[in-house]
């Protein structure tokens, strides 16, 4: 549960959603490196320049049409454990889709579903969208698993959508309406 009367919108109990900075290239190089990640697609390596590059221009870019990424960060420690954004928006239908990665070190202890908890109280309520979308492969257990906890409903599955590891996999298309999280939410609270 996240209290509303905490200091910051932006903060729960476990971790804290804040802009990209430019020193946070080490974080997005670890996470994009994380041999871990259950449904990641093999990418060519990257510099650590680029990274620093990207980093950069994200702490620099203007949220043009709610799409943005933020940095997901321990309030304990204040280490950059994962990330969460938004990057599909439809503002004349209401609906936004959005993604969250967590580091392998940090998986399981609840840094994702108050994250994404944070996000979606920020996007219904200071936004006014009405329905959250997320997609994911089906083999990956766990975040399915958190999208049912949130009271995502299954709305599709793309057969065969996307070709990795040498094989086409089934990509699970999530949803929630704003009543439902607001319902949910509300219930978790008391």
């Amino acid at each position: 549960m996240i209290e509303w009367g905490m200091a910051s919108s932006w903060t729960g109990r476990q971790v804290r959603l804040r802009a990209v900075e430019p020193d946070d290239w080490t974080a997005f190089m670890r996470l994009a490196d994380d041999d871990g990640r259950v449904g990641s697609r093999l990418k060519l390596p990257r510099s650590a320049e680029s990274y620093r590059a990207w980093a950069k221009e994200q702490s620099m870019a203007k949220c043009d049409d709610d799409r943005f990424r933020l940095v997901i960060e321990t309030t304990a420690t204040g280490e950059a454990v994962g990330t969460i954004g938004s990057h599909r928006t439809g503002p004349r239908s209401g609906w936004f889709e959005f993604d969250v990665t967590i580091g392998a070190d940090h998986r399981r202890r609840g840094h994702a579903t108050e994250a994404v908890v944070l996000l979606l109280r920020f996007m219904f309520a200071e936004r006014r969208y009405h329905k959250a979308l997320g997609a994911t492969f089906a083999h990956n257990e766990a975040s399915l698993a958190l999208a049912h906890r949130l009271d995502f409903t299954e709305e599709g599955r793309l057969r065969e959508h996307v070709f990795f590891g040498g094989r086409h996999h089934d990509l699970v298309l999530m949803g929630v309406l704003a009543s439902e999280f607001e319902q949910r939410d509300m219930v978790s609270e008391s």
